[in-house]
């Protein structure tokens, strides 16, 4: 398997819904050292996003600066009702629950994988600050 390309279109995302699925991506992203990003589906309506920097091994650095705007994007998200109270907002894990379409988590997944990757284009895009 090839790793995903940086930014990956949310098309691509992993959906590691199961154990063996989450191992699978966790290994994956951990064999290749790059961020591991993955979505899960809950039930039909919800969805979980999950990114963890620790696969990207200990060279891998993410600026204050992006943290800081990753964890302001999760609480809009949070505050909005677009992801559950009792997300992780970092700065090494990332987790979002109760999103509530595939689709969705997809977006939020890829522009979460940009940002840990310094690129906050596709962060502000699908989560505004007016939103």
């Amino acid at each position: 398997m090839q790793p995903l390309p940086v930014p990956c279109p949310a098309p691509l995302i992993p959906d590691a819904t199961g154990a063996e699925a989450f191992r699978d991506a966790y290994r994956e992203a951990m064999a290749h050292g790059t961020v591991f990003v993955a979505i899960e589906s809950e039930s039909p309506r919800q969805w979980t996003v999950k990114a963890d920097t620790l696969t990207a091994g200990s060279d891998h650095a993410v600026a204050d600066a992006v943290n800081e705007a990753i964890r302001a994007a999760i609480l809009r998200l949070v505050g909005n009702r677009e992801a559950d109270f009792g997300a992780y907002t970092g700065p090494v894990y990332f987790m979002m629950h109760g999103v509530h379409n595939e689709g969705r988590a997809r977006e939020l997944a890829a522009a979460l994988h940009a940002a840990l990757y310094g690129d906050l284009e596709p962060l502000v895009r699908a989560v505004p600050s007016g939103a």
